[in-house]
């Protein structure tokens, strides 16, 4: 055949194009999952940081209440103590009427502090479940990140070496015919098909039309399937009936 060194090339190119889209895609799969993992993590680490941060402005809040008590507590024993000694009616209404604002607010206070403790025990419960998964995760990661970088890298060193044997082949392809083939194979994803005796795509599986074949079937050149514009070309019965190693329409 005529262009039969050019179809070696470019089927030899094709396979070869199938097996860094695949290996693209591991590659691809194996970072989104480590990656993935590695957002979790810094997820919950955010979210743990938050409820701490969170805990402990509400035991500030607390512990600033628990004084502010104290102090309402021993203010009201020198109301009464005041109380004690008033010696007319007036005075006595108006210390009762202290004690009894202050005790108030002491009431007051000691509701906000148990509200704020039951807050606080929630937030810390939560935390702990976050904790318990974030323990987790990391884990899990600890265990297999290793693994995953030293297969990540040998999964890209060898895709570097095809990448390498793909360059080798690309010079052997004329150049007008691999621009023609990268066009094609970026919206098909494969951009070489062949024919049999029977004149149908080994691709898209569509019939060529009579006098194309007839033309296609004298090996000067290269052609097009006219439904799946994939480089088309005749493959004698003699060279085997052997699909093209890419496929889909």
């Amino acid at each position: 055949m005529k262009i039969a060194p050019q179809i070696e090339a470019l089927e030899r190119l094709a396979a070869l194009d199938a097996e860094l889209l695949a290996l693209d895609g591991v590659i691809g799969q194996e970072r989104e999952a480590l990656e993935k993992q590695k957002g979790q993590l810094q997820k919950l680490d955010e979210k743990i940081a938050g409820a701490n941060a969170s805990i402990a402005e509400m035991e500030k809040t607390r512990n600033e209440l628990h004084a502010e008590a104290r102090q309402m507590s021993a203010q009201m024993e020198r109301s009464r103590e005041k109380l004690a000694r008033c010696r007319t009616e007036r005075e006595v209404n108006a210390a009762q009427r202290e004690v009894e604002e202050l005790r108030k607010l002491y009431r007051d206070r000691e509701v906000e502090v148990e509200k704020l403790s039951a807050l606080v025990d929630q937030a810390r419960a939560e935390a702990d479940v976050t904790q318990k998964e974030r323990d987790g995760i990391a884990s899990q990661l600890g265990s297999t990140e290793g693994d995953v970088t030293t297969k990540l890298g040998q999964l890209e060193a060898e895709a570097t070496g095809k990448r390498k044997t793909r360059g080798a082949l690309i010079e052997k392809v004329q150049p007008v015919l691999f621009r023609r083939y990268e066009t094609v194979r970026k919206r098909r994803g494969s951009a070489i098909a062949h024919t049999d005796a029977d004149g149908t795509c080994s691709e898209c599986h569509m019939r060529i039309p009579p006098m194309q074949f007839q033309k296609m079937m004298r090996g000067d050149d290269f052609d097009q399937c006219p439904s799946c514009a994939r480089i088309i070309y005749h493959r004698p019965p003699e060279l085997g009936s052997a699909e093209s190693p890419t496929g889909g329409p």
